[in-house]
């Protein structure tokens, strides 16, 4: 595969899964369209890759583990207009793909999306047009203003968090790993498009999730 106009798209990942950003990088270096120029694993790791390089495309993970980075879109697109954002999440929600695009996102794409998807995805937001992956694509016609819905194992969780257990408490209380859970507290945030725990648990007792 090659860049046909001879140019080669400087792209940083943002995620805070380390062996997924080794994934990724490989397969864009080897791209022959795109080179990996930076890489980091929060927002505030990004804040500062932002100050030392000038990628065109930003992949960004949508959860992260200081924060929301649909939240910290505004501010990339303000204080980097240049910057392509590439939402790069596992994370598949109607109203969450609506979300990151209303907040500056330029397209959306999920972690098991061939290579072939996030190098397409890559060359068209660096264009400035928008992309979508198949699969967020048939997800962004569902109504996104239809009730949160949870999975059981998502019900499951924020039950737990409801009544007051830590992430490490509940690892050990329904036999997931550490991260496991804590990605369903970034998740679950994300999902109910809320900051914190405490803001989570209170709209999930208001709109009677469990």
């Amino acid at each position: 595969m090659k860049n046909s106009e001879n140019h080669t798209i400087r792209v940083a990942i943002v995620d805070d899964h380390k062996v997924l950003v080794d994934g990724l990088e490989q397969c864009i270096n080897n791209s022959g369209i795109a080179q990996v120029i930076d890489r980091e694993y929060s927002i505030a790791g990004c804040r500062l890759m932002l100050q030392r390089c000038s990628p065109e495309v930003l992949l960004l993970d949508v959860a992260l583990s200081d924060g929301n980075s649909i939240e910290f879109c505004p501010e990339i697109c303000r204080m980097y207009p240049d910057v392509h954002i590439l939402m790069l999440t596992s994370y598949a929600e109607s109203a969450v793909i609506n979300r990151a695009l209303t907040a500056g996102a330029q397209g959306y794409i999920l972690k098991n999306s061939l290579s072939d998807e996030i190098i397409e995805g890559i060359q068209v937001v660096a264009r400035g047009e928008r992309y979508l992956c198949d699969e967020a694509k048939e997800l962004f016609k569902k109504d996104t203003s239809k009730p949160i819905m949870l999975t059981n194992r998502e019900r499951e969780v924020l039950s737990l968090i409801i009544e007051g257990y830590s992430c490490r408490e509940i690892s050990e209380k329904i036999f997931l790993s550490f991260e496991t859970v804590h990605d369903y507290f970034k998740y679950l945030r994300i999902k109910l498009d809320v900051k914190n725990t405490a803001s989570m648990v209170r709209k999930a007792i208001e709109q009677k999730l469990v």
